[in-house]
Order: structure tokens, then sequence, then C-alpha cells
């Protein structure tokens, strides 16, 4: 992808969550934290012009850190799968699916579940099998960093090497420290100073 496509891209993407997601008012966020605003991703995530952008832009933002970017199979360092726990990582992960699939490069999708399933095969995460592959993590907007620590848990007992936690709205509320604390690198598309809030 040429820089000034994956710019544009960016810029659009951009613009979609500061008209379609950026919602203003008193809010009672999932941390239990108060906010005069609420980023509802989902609006973006599942918006028919925006679906193919989040993909796209976080395959380029994974392949700018060096985590993605061959055909076929993947060789060292590069992602092999990425998910995060299910709902807000659900349409992210196989937006960059798709997007990678486009472009000739073997990355899977994962679903973890809050808990593993009661019944069937009782597992807590879906899709194809993580162990011994190389993930990425992903969230649609990161507060406190408990989602994405919930997921690096769970694919870590899943057996995977957890590469990084990719977010696309970092709220700028600590979630970084929190995450790096785990010994997992942490890269936000965009900061909060970024949005129209």
């Amino acid at each position: 992808m040429s820089d000034e496509l994956a710019r544009a891209q960016r810029q659009r993407l951009l613009d979609l969550i500061n008209d379609l997601a950026v919602v203003r008012g008193k809010v009672t966020l999932s941390s239990g934290k108060e906010a005069d605003y609420y980023i509802d991703l989902r609006r973006v995530t599942l918006h028919h012009e925006a679906a193919p952008l989040v993909g796209a832009v976080m395959l380029e933002h994974l392949a700018s850190l060096g985590l993605a970017g061959n055909t076929g199979s993947n060789t060292s360092g590069n992602t092999e799968a990425i998910g995060g726990l299910t709902l807000g990582a659900d349409p992210i992960a196989t937006a960059v699916m798709h997007s990678a699939a486009a472009k000739g490069q073997a990355i899977d999708a994962f679903v973890v579940r809050k808990a593993a399933k009661a019944h069937g095969m009782q597992k807590q995460i879906e899709g194809p099998d993580i162990k011994g592959r190389k993930v990425v993590i992903v969230e649609d907007t990161t507060t406190t960093g408990s989602s994405p620590l919930a997921a690096i848990q769970a694919a870590r007992e899943a057996g995977a090497e957890v590469l990084a936690v990719a977010t696309i709205v970092d709220r700028d509320t600590g979630a970084k420290e929190v995450i790096e604390a785990e010994g997992v690198p942490y890269y936000p598309i965009y900061n909060l100073n970024e949005l129209a809030i």
C-alpha cells in the first residue's frame, strides 16, 4: 500500500469515528468511571464503509510495526492470528483477516469468550487453534486495559505467543502502562487528542 493511500484511509477512518462513534453526554463506562462523552466504536466496526477501513488501517498499522506484511505463510515476527475479548474485538479481527487475505497474507481471526463455555467443547477461545502461534490482541476502545489483559491471559493459557495489543482508540487513561506491565507492547492507532471530543 502506498503511503499516500495509507494516510488517506487513516484520515477517512478518523473522520468516520468522529462522525459516527463520538457521543457527547454523561455516561458511565464499563470501568465504572464517569465521562462526558462515549466512544461507541461498534458504530464504526460494524459500518458498511468503516469496517473495511478498520481492516486496512489496522493491517497497515501492524505492518508499520513489523508485525504483518508477508504473503502466504508467516515468518518470524509476523502475526499468525488476531483477536480479543468478545464483543469489541470480533469485527476488528475479522476485518483484518479479510484485508490480509485480499493481499495474500495468512492471518486468522479468533474470539475470546469472557469465560469458557459450560457445554460442547468447553472452549474459551473460538476459531482456529492458536497454540504455538504468534498473535496480536485487538480492542476497539481501551480505557483501563482490563479487556486486553483478559484476552492476553486466555491466549497465553491456550499456548499462544502474544506479540502485542493494538487498539483503534486509546482513551489515554492508563491502559498502556497496565498492558506493558504484562510485558506486552501496546500500539493504539489513534489517541484521544486526535478525536473531536
